[in-house]
């Protein structure tokens, strides 16, 4: 009986001491990945989506799988270099604009031209079928979680753009060089700028407004920084968008074990596309509340004629990019008719 007792209490003994050592183990096996994005966290994109999608994937994995987010640039660097940063394993993932590197993902650039875009839902699902037709070599250095794009570009000013003509000789920022030749061809002056520079930006007169989208201007308080914002009439509203990427290193997913390559990939691409079209449409009215919140603000919409000249503008922006395409070799007069026909296809 006595020594039934002592090899019992022996056992219960090994068995205690091995509970720090699996506990370990269950800690060793989940894997931690990082993303890292310019955006500061109230910014309605990191509430809507990029925040429930971190939380989805986790949830999925069954603990396997930890993501930490550092929104405003918190692990180092500034917005143009997140590119470089998610393709040399700096960090896991990146959630950018490919803009910030202008000329880098020309082919992807075609959605950017003025008057391409049409509305979130459908040119996010245009821009699945032109990835796989049109951009494998262009994001060969990534592992691609989303390319999608926002609700459109509008003007948010200081003085009051009515009619196009208000815009001549005011210092604009915009997030795309397809955007800057525009506003050039406009007459205003257009000036390159992440989004975290606008506020200072406007404070000290650098610029006297900006283009950007309503859901996105809270995160900067656009609302207290400028009283003017002006679309466009008719079925067509905004001027631009601005596509966004949501990458991962190639080498971060790669040694991922197939149960985690399974929740990413159920988490990328197609499978979140039209959740994210719907997200960024259904975040400018919110966005815009915030803006029609001040006293102060006015909302404008230029006229009919002022819509025709602004297709008038466009030409010449669309004749720029396909002549420097036309220089590096790439059919930008097919990558065009592709774009614009894949957006007609999902467009309502």
């Amino acid at each position: 009986m006595m020594m039934h007792k002592t090899r019992f209490l022996k056992t219960a003994a090994v068995a205690v001491l091995a509970l720090p050592l699996l506990a370990g183990a269950s800690v060793a096996q989940q894997i931690t990945l990082r993303v890292h994005s310019f955006l500061p966290p109230p910014a309605n994109p990191v509430k809507t989506f990029i925040k429930p999608w971190i939380e989805k994937v986790e949830k999925e994995a069954g603990g396997k799988l930890k993501i930490q987010y550092y929104p405003s640039m918190q692990l180092g660097g500034k917005p143009p270099q997140l590119m470089d940063q998610v393709k040399d394993g700096v960090v896991d993932i990146i959630w950018s604009l490919p803009g910030y590197t202008a000329g880098r993902f020309p082919r992807l650039e075609v959605f950017e031209l003025p008057l391409v875009h049409t509305n979130p839902v459908a040119t996010t699902l245009a821009i699945q079928d032109f990835q796989k037709k049109h951009l494998q070599e262009e994001f060969k250095d990534y592992h691609v979680l989303l390319l999608n794009n926002h609700a459109g570009s509008m003007f948010m000013t200081k003085e009051p753009v009515k009619r196009l003509k208000d815009i001549r000789g005011m210092k604009i920022r915009t997030a795309t060089r397809a955007g800057g030749w525009l506003l050039a061809e406009l007459g205003a002056i257009p000036i390159g700028a992440p989004l975290p520079a606008i506020p200072q930006m406007l404070s000290k007169g650098v610029i006297s407004g900006a283009m950007l989208p309503y859901e996105i201007a809270p995160a900067i308080k656009m609302q207290d920084l400028v009283s003017n914002f002006t679309t466009m009439e008719g079925k067509q509203p905004r001027m631009n968008t601005s596509t966004f990427a949501f990458l991962m290193n190639k080498a971060s997913y790669a040694k991922l074990p197939d149960d985690l390559k399974k929740v990413i990939d159920n988490n990328s691409g197609d499978r979140i596309a039209r959740w994210a079209g719907e997200n960024w449409a259904a975040i400018e009215v919110p966005g815009q509340k915030v803006m029609a919140s001040k006293k102060k603000n006015q909302f404008h919409t230029l006229p009919a004629e002022d819509v025709a000249a602004m297709h008038e503008a466009a030409k010449p922006v669309i004749d720029r990019w396909l002549k420097e395409m036309k220089g590096r070799g790439i059919d930008g007069e097919a990558l065009l008719a592709d774009a614009r026909a894949m957006v007609a296809k999902y467009t309502k």
